[in-house]
């Protein structure tokens, strides 16, 4: 059967804590295009709540971040403008919040990693409105998302297929099985990561396990990228791309690879790296004006609820 979406219900203190965050919202007063014009005063590094765990960011049309946590499943959202953040969505103990996208009707769609959601969150007031079960895989990872078209479309690190949510508060789970030139990766190790949609809008580039792949959105027939300057992306993570030009963080190299694409998109060429000494396992991005934004989710270091986290801003 289809996978369906469950109802969601929110604990008492998760809708009074988001609507009172709500209430605290600052609204932007400057369009995007000013405000990506003065950001180069703005910081490049701003602090996350210690014991956070982010893994995934995402950024709409005005100068706010919103990062997810491996610890509880909360969402944070920070001014870009100044650094300064608020817990939006609290989560719950057993919870995570991996990838994720805004959408620009304020709909975030989030990955919900080891348990095998995908979840809809109002970026407004931090309500939690729809969960979707999308697998029942014992051991899933629902690790990453790209919002295309009708659908945000999501990756499962432990399992050869995609899901495809419809955007909006309902409906119906597309599952995209991936064949071709697809490698899983062994049982227990991650495949498919971050995902982007390929410049004609026909298919989605995924990393898998240091490669990029070409996938038909109507058949799910992948193709591997023939890669020119590396030969491959070790590590590789989130995914952005403008344009025909493709950003690949390399999580634990501590990098970004910059790739021109083919007008097919099945062939990339290596351009240049961007590093950081800010950069400590930096794992996604998402691009505001002309920067990219990344936090750092610090693999190498512990895990504990003192641990500090970033994240970090660099020039495209």
């Amino acid at each position: 059967m289809p996978p369906t979406p469950t109802p969601s219900s929110p604990s008492r203190r998760t809708v009074l804590g988001g609507a009172a965050l709500a209430a605290l919202t600052l609204t932007a007063t400057t369009s995007p295009a000013n405000s990506a014009a003065g950001a180069a005063t703005w910081p490049t590094v701003f602090p996350l709540p210690n014991g956070w765990l982010p893994e995934g960011i995402t950024i709409g049309g005005k100068p706010y971040a919103y990062m997810g946590s491996r610890a509880n499943g909360g969402i944070y959202r920070t001014d870009l403008r100044t650094g300064e953040g608020k817990i939006l969505h609290e989560g719950g103990t057993g919870l995570a919040s991996i990838g994720l996208k805004l959408d620009d009707d304020g709909l975030l769609y989030v990955c919900g990693g080891a348990g095998g959601t995908a979840k809809i969150i109002d970026s407004r007031s931090g309500k939690l409105l729809t969960t979707y079960r999308l697998t029942q895989n014992t051991a899933p990872f629902i690790n990453d998302v790209v919002l295309h078209k009708d659908r945000a479309w999501f990756t499962d690190s432990r399992d050869d297929v995609l899901y495809g949510v419809p955007r909006g508060r309902t409906g119906e789970v597309r599952a995209l099985p991936l064949s071709g030139e697809w490698v899983q990766a062994p049982a227990g190790t991650n495949s498919a990561n971050g995902l982007v949609a390929t410049p004609d809008g026909r298919g989605l580039i995924v990393v898998n396990a240091g490669q990029l792949y070409n996938v038909d959105l109507k058949t799910g027939h992948a193709i591997r990228l023939t890669l020119t300057g590396a030969t491959d992306v070790t590590n590789g993570d989130g995914l952005v791309r403008v344009g025909r030009t493709l950003y690949v963080v390399q999580n634990r190299q501590n990098k970004v690879t910059v790739w021109h694409l083919d007008p097919t998109a099945t062939a990339a060429t290596l351009t240049r790296t961007i590093t950081s000494p800010d950069f400590d396992v930096p794992t996604t991005a998402a691009r505001y004006g002309h920067r990219l934004y990344l936090v750092n989710a610090r693999f190498t270091s512990p895990q504990t609820p003192e641990t500090t986290f970033t994240g970090v801003a660099v020039h495209l």
